[in-house]
């Protein structure tokens, strides 16, 4: 269960600061081309799910956190490398694709919401109200009311940056519980064989 939780730990953690990278970067340059953004969102996903692939590879241990690795690596690397050869056939879905990506993440965080109330962590509703924010965020760009290019890739780059940051949190926040949650049953455990 360990092994799990760090792997899950380690996959967030490098998606959320890729998703803060490239954020800044489209904050940053609002002006670049939406060519280039294409390809940029096409790299990260890339790095994304061949890192996803190298943990299935490397870790391989039969659960179902390990096959859905490997499914959702192919996936996303196969969609990273269509956009970054494909990029003006992509440009008029950035936004569709981008706010899929911040709604998945925003459905990963109201799953660990979850497991922080069932670990009965007394703040667990802001990692709901974050992952309910996400999930908005990328409902709003599905339905991209933006028409200036500029201002949509500076919202998505302000969108990529909030679900960084917001993943970092929340990923912090359950595993700091569930160190807690095993700590006192090891206690419970020390205690029952003293008891013997």
């Amino acid at each position: 269960m360990e092994r799990i939780l760090k792997k899950i730990k380690t996959n967030v953690l490098i998606s959320a600061l890729l998703c803060i990278a490239l954020g800044i970067v489209l904050v940053v340059w609002p002006g670049m081309s939406v060519q280039v953004v294409c390809m940029a969102i096409g790299a990260v996903l890339i790095l994304n799910g061949i890192s996803r692939l190298a943990n299935f590879i490397f870790g391989r241990d039969g659960s179902l956190f390990s096959q859905m690795n490997l499914v959702m690596g192919i996936i996303i690397t196969v969609i990273g490398v269509w956009i970054l050869f494909q990029p003006s056939k992509i440009i008029a879905m950035i936004p569709i694709l981008v706010g899929i990506i911040i709604i998945i993440h925003g459905i990963n965080n109201l799953q660990q919401a979850v497991s922080l109330c069932q670990s009965r962590y007394d703040k667990w509703w802001i990692a709901l109200l974050l992952g309910l924010v996400t999930v908005g965020f990328g409902i709003l760009l599905i339905c991209n009311p933006f028409k200036a290019i500029d201002t949509l890739v500076m919202f998505i780059g302000i969108f990529m940056i909030y679900d960084g940051i917001s993943d970092i949190w929340i990923v912090s926040k359950v595993s700091h519980n569930a160190k807690q949650l095993r700590q006192e049953l090891e206690a419970v455990d020390v205690e029952a064989e003293e008891l013997r």
